[in-house]
């Protein structure tokens, strides 16, 4: 026992003190072990400071150390009395501010330029975001309303009749053509004179069939305010359609309630924009110009290519030989040529194959050209989203008992579109970027109108050019960053299950 006591050790003396470990967090941290951990990042860290110091100052001394605030004319911009250069001209883009934002679109009439962005922001930032309350009834104003309302304040115009009479012109109008063909088919000889005849009958019983539809529209144009009146036609039948397949008195008064208050808000619109005495002036699209028509092409573009790509995308995955082959060569055609030849065709092919008496005005042939290529484009990312899905999913929701489209609706589609976030943001970004090629179909977008700028003699200078750009390259990368920021949000809000 005394000899296990005296060799155990006890210490006399404290322990030295050790080193503090090294920090590898903050700013000291991320230097010490991401920057100059290794040689090799050493002097990518070095190359890096350089390119900074040799980009970064020169653009922010150009931008705002030597930049002339102030003035009038050229003679502001030019080198200083002390014979220093100067750098960016900013009084040229306070100069034509009002020209970058509005184009031609004129003056007294900017207003209705100004409400529409109010409108639009007004309408759009509840959606963006995600405690706002009613998104449904909100989605519905942005996406249905507003582009109504936008196109009758930035165009003008007015309105004649309503829901029903187009209907019935439309059909009458389609019978008129089944009966001519009818009538030409059976001129043509004792062989085409029986299918001829069987036609011009088929037509003549539609023409009974829709009769009271144009009866009804002959009686609305007759009154003394055919608009009024043939809006509050449209609004019973629409009503009472909703009632009735909403389960009538058992529990469609919520359907009716809602067709009512849509049928009135459309009427105070109506009557605040005085669609019923010809409406605000029309301002011609050519007169629109700078961001007002990158915005209107891109967000056009944007919106509409969504059930675009969609229904591409479902329609190349279909069991339908007819629906996937028709899906696969609309995709394919349309990813195959450049944006400018879809704008070119658009523009000045187009027209050659519509009716004599038909015009589309030259910004919607735009839209459309964009919007169905954008669209194709959108369809092979959200195909990926699609492909991503398990197909256990699909099953377990058929063996609940849902239908295709509710699976689709409901289980597939919001998982594929989640997964492709990345991807359809991406898309556009670039579609928003590329609004700039409508000024090759005389559409002055934003740049387009930078260019217009530069051929007045009262603000050439050396540095104007280069004013321009940066200033229009600010706004591109403040809309394109904010998309790409809010997708990363969403992104992450999302896919909170996956986070470690």
């Amino acid at each position: 026992m005394s000899e296990f006591a005296t060799s155990s050790f006890v210490r006399a003396e404290l322990v030295p003190q050790r080193q503090a470990p090294v920090k590898t967090t903050g700013f000291v941290g991320l230097v010490r072990t991401r920057l100059l951990n290794s040689p090799t990042n050493i002097i990518l860290t070095i190359l890096g400071i350089l390119l900074l110091y040799f980009t970064v100052v020169p653009t922010v001394k150009f931008l705002l150390i030597d930049a002339v605030w102030t003035g009038s004319s050229r003679d502001a911009c030019l080198v200083g009395s002390g014979g220093h250069e100067v750098g960016a001209c900013w009084p040229f883009v306070q100069a034509k501010f009002s020209q970058f934002i509005y184009g031609f679109y004129p003056e007294p009439e900017r207003w209705r330029v100004n409400l529409t962005f109010g409108l639009a922001a007004l309408l759009l930032l509840p959606l963006l975001i995600p405690p706002a309350p009613a998104k449904g009834l909100n989605a519905g104003l942005f996406f249905i309303a507003f582009p109504v309302v936008a196109y009758f304040l930035l165009h003008g115009g007015g309105l004649d009749s309503f829901a029903v009479s187009w209907i019935a012109d439309l059909l009458s109008g389609l019978v008129s053509s089944i009966g001519a063909a009818g009538r030409k088919l059976a001129a043509h000889g004792a062989a085409a004179a029986i299918a001829g005849k069987t036609i011009v009958w088929l037509a003549t019983m539609l023409a009974l069939l829709i009769w009271p539809l144009t009866a009804l529209r002959d009686l609305l144009h007759a009154s003394g305010a055919p608009l009024w009146a043939d809006l509050a036609a449209t609004a019973a039948i629409v009503s009472l359609l909703l009632f009735v397949i909403n389960g009538a008195f058992r529990n469609g008064w919520r359907a009716l309630m809602l067709s009512l208050a849509m049928f009135a808000g459309i009427a105070v619109v109506a009557a605040l924009l005085r669609l019923d005495r010809g409406g605000l002036p029309i301002v011609d699209t050519r007169l629109w110009g700078g961001l007002l028509v990158t915005l209107v092409v891109s967000v056009t573009g944007i919106v509409s290519s969504m059930p675009v790509g969609i229904a591409l995308a479902l329609g190349r995955r279909s069991t339908i030989p007819l629906i996937r082959v028709f899906s696969v060569g609309f995709i394919e055609f349309w990813r195959g040529v450049p944006l400018i030849t879809v704008l070119f065709f658009a523009t000045y092919m187009l027209p050659l194959f519509l009716p004599g008496n038909f015009t589309v005005d030259g910004l919607v042939r735009v839209l459309i050209g964009i919007a169905l290529f954008a669209g194709a484009y959108n369809a092979e990312v959200i195909r990926g989203g699609l492909q991503a899905i398990p197909r256990g999913q699909a099953e377990a929701a058929s063996a609940l008992g849902l239908s295709y489209w509710k699976t689709t609706g409901l289980v597939v589609m919001p998982q594929a579109l989640r997964h492709v976030i990345p991807g359809l943001v991406n898309s556009f970004i670039a579609l928003f970027k590329d609004t700039s090629l409508v000024s090759i179909v005389a559409l002055f977008d934003l740049l387009g109108q930078l260019r217009a700028a530069f051929a007045d003699p009262v603000w050439s200078t050396p540095t104007t050019l280069f004013t321009g750009f940066a200033f229009t390259g600010i706004i591109y990368f403040v809309f394109c960053f904010g998309m790409s920021r809010y997708s990363l949000f969403v992104e992450h809000r999302l896919n909170a299950h996956r986070r470690s």
